[in-house]
C-alpha cells in the first residue's frame, strides 16, 4: 500500500505545513535527518525495526515528496489515535492502490461516504445473521475434507496455501451470493474470482480482471434486483436491503464497490491466517493435541456445531489470536492528520502521515514476553484481559473490521472439523518467510503431505 523505500536528501521539518506557527514551536519525536520512503517490501520493515530499536515507540522523518511522517510503536498511544482520536484523522498514503481494485467501498472510504456505508452494512454483521451461515461453512468444509481425502490416500502432496485461499474464497462467495454462486459463477467454468488468491502483486493486469469481475457482479445485481424480496439470505440481499438515514439504498456503483471490498477482505484475512495456522500447528504438536482434544470434546459431530459449541472452543480461540499477533493480515496502516493532535508529549500538525504496524508492536519485546514464540496461552483470558493487550490485527475504534466475528467463526468450524481428521505434514519445515504485499503472505507456498488419522 506504500511504495518503494529509498532514502534521500533530508528535507527541512515542517516547511509544508501551512500553519501560522512558527516552526520551532512544534515538538517533534526524535528520528533521523535524512528523508525516508516507506513501501511495502522487507526493507520497509526492517526501516521501521531500525527506527523503532533507534528511536523509540514514537518516530518522526521526512518523506521525499515532502511530508512528514510519524512511525507511532506506542501502544497506548495507538489505541487512542484509533478509537478516542479518530475523528482527527483519514486513511494515509497508498491507499489509491486499494481504491484502484476495490472502488470507494467500506475499507477505503472516508467521512460521511464511509460513516453511511458503515451504518447500512453493519447490520448484516450481526452475529445472528452470520450463525445463519454456519451451514455455508460446514459445506465449505466437507468438500475439502473429500479433496484431501483422496489426496491422502494417493500420497499426494498440497499445497496448504493454495487450500486455505480457495476454500475462504468459496466460503465467502457463496455466503455474498448464495444460489447465485451456481448460476453466475461455477457455471463459468473456472471460477473468474479464482485470480484473486493467487494474484499477490496486485498490478495492472489484476485491475483489468477486477474490471470483468465488476461487469459480472453487475449482472448479478441487476438480476438480483429483479427477483428481490424471494427467499434469499445472503450478504447481497442484506445489502439490497439496506438503507440510510432517509431511506436510500445503495446505488449500483456504490454496491459494486462493498461487494467487491467484502470479497477481497472477507477471504484474504481467513485464508492467510489458516495457512500460518496448519504451518505453526504442524510444527507444534503439544498444540495440535490440544486442538485435537478440544475439538473431539465439543463438536464431535457435524450436528454439534452451533454459535454455543463454537464459542466454547476457548482454546481454539487462543491459538488463531496468537497466529494473528505473529502473522496480522494487514502489516502497517496508514493514516493522515487532519487537525492538530498530540501524542505523548509531541505534536502532530495537519498532514502528518501516520505509519502503524501491528506486525512491529505485535513482537515488540516491552510489551510482549519471548515475542517470536508461539504461545497461544498468552490468550488466555485469565493472564491478561483484553483491553490491556496491544494487539489490533482487526484495527481498532469505529473502524475495526466488520468481519472480524464472522472470520472467527469460520475458522474455528474449519479446524474443529478437519484438524481432528487430518494431520498435515510439512515437506518443507523451514521458515516460508514473509511477503509483505498490502496483505502479510507467507513468501513460499507450504506443501504438505496429508495424512488421515486413526489415533489423535
Amino acid at each position: 500500500m506504500y511504495y518503494c523505500a529509498c532514502i534521500k536528501t533530508a528535507i527541512p521539518a515542517l516547511a509544508r505545513f501551512p500553519m501560522t506557527q512558527s516552526q520551532h514551536e512544534f515538538r517533534r519525536p526524535p528520528g533521523p535527518d535524512q528523508a525516508v520512503a516507506l513501501g511495502i517490501d522487507p526493507e520497509t520493515l526492517a526501516t521501521l525495526q531500525g527506527l523503532q530499536q533507534t528511536h523509540g515507540d514514537m518516530v518522526s522523518l521526512n518523506r521525499p515528496n515532502g511530508r512528514v511522517a510519524y512511525f507511532v510503536n506506542d501502544a497506548f498511544e495507538v489505541r487512542r489515535m484509533l478509537t478516542r482520536r479518530h475523528t482527527k484523522y483519514v486513511k494515509g498514503p497508498g491507499f489509491e492502490r486499494v481504491k484502484m481494485l476495490l472502488g470507494n467501498g467500506l475499507i477505503v472510504s472516508d467521512g460521511d461516504v464511509w460513516r453511511r456505508s458503515r451504518r447500512m452494512i453493519q447490520p448484516a454483521f450481526s452475529r445472528q445473521n452470520v450463525h445463519r451461515l454456519l451451514t455455508v461453512m460446514v459445506e465449505c468444509c466437507d468438500r475439502l475434507a473429500v479433496r484431501w481425502a483422496d489426496a491422502a490416500a494417493s500420497e499426494e502432496t498440497l499445497n496448504i496455501t493454495a487450500e486455505t485461499s480457495d476454500f475462504a474464497l468459496e466460503l465467502i462467495l457463496i455466503s455474498i451470493f448464495g444460489d447465485d454462486y451456481e448460476r453466475y459463477i461455477v457455471t463459468e467454468g473456472e471460477n473468474p474470482f479464482a485470480f484473486l488468491s493467487r494474484d499477490s502483486t496486485r498490478d495492472l493486469s489484476v485491475v483489468m480482471k477486477v474490471r470483468h469481475l465488476r461487469e459480472l457482479l453487475m449482472e448479478i445485481i441487476g438480476s438480483r434486483r429483479a427477483r428481490q424480496g424471494g427467499e434469499h439470505f445472503d450478504f447481497l440481499a442484506m445489502y439490497l436491503e439496506a438503507t440510510d438515514k432517509e431511506g436510500k439504498p445503495f446505488s449500483d456503483s456504490e454496491l459494486l464497490d462493498e461487494l467487491m471490498t467484502l470479497i477481497v477482505a472477507g477471504f484474504e484475512t481467513s485464508a492467510n491466517t489458516l495457512n500460518w495456522v496448519w504451518y505453526l500447528v504442524a510444527k507444534h504438536p503439544n498444540v495440535e493435541l490440544r486442538l485435537i482434544e478440544e475439538a473431539q470434546r465439543l463438536v464431535p459431530t457435524v450436528s454439534a456445531i452451533s454459535a454455543e459449541s463454537l464459542t466454547e472452543m476457548q482454546y481454539t480461540q487462543q491459538v488463531l489470536e496468537e497466529t494473528l499477533r505473529l502473522y496480522p493480515p494487514v502489516w502497517l496502516y496508514t493514516r493522515r492528520s487532519t487537525q492538530l493532535d498530540e501524542l505523548e508529549d509531541f505534536d502532530v500538525p495537519p498532514g502528518t502521515d501516520i505509519y502503524l504496524s501491528p506486525y512491529i508492536l505485535h513482537r515488540t519485546a516491552h510489551y510482549w514476553a519471548d515475542p517470536d514464540a508461539f504461545q497461544p496461552e498468552r490468550f488466555d483470558p485469565s493472564v491478561a484481559p483484553k483491553k490491556e493487550r496491544p494487539y489490533f490485527p482487526f484495527s481498532l475504534g469505529p473502524r475495526r473490521c466488520l468481519g472480524e466475528y464472522f472470520s472467527f467463526l469460520e475458522m474455528k468450524v474449519h479446524l474443529g472439523l478437519l484438524l481432528p481428521r487430518f494431520q498435515m505434514q510439512l515437506v518443507d519445515a523451514s521458515d516460508p518467510g514473509l511477503e509483505l504485499a498490502i496483505n502479510l503472505r507467507s513468501a513460499r507456498d507450504i506443501d504438505v503431505q496429508p495424512v488421515i488419522r486413526t489415533t489423535p
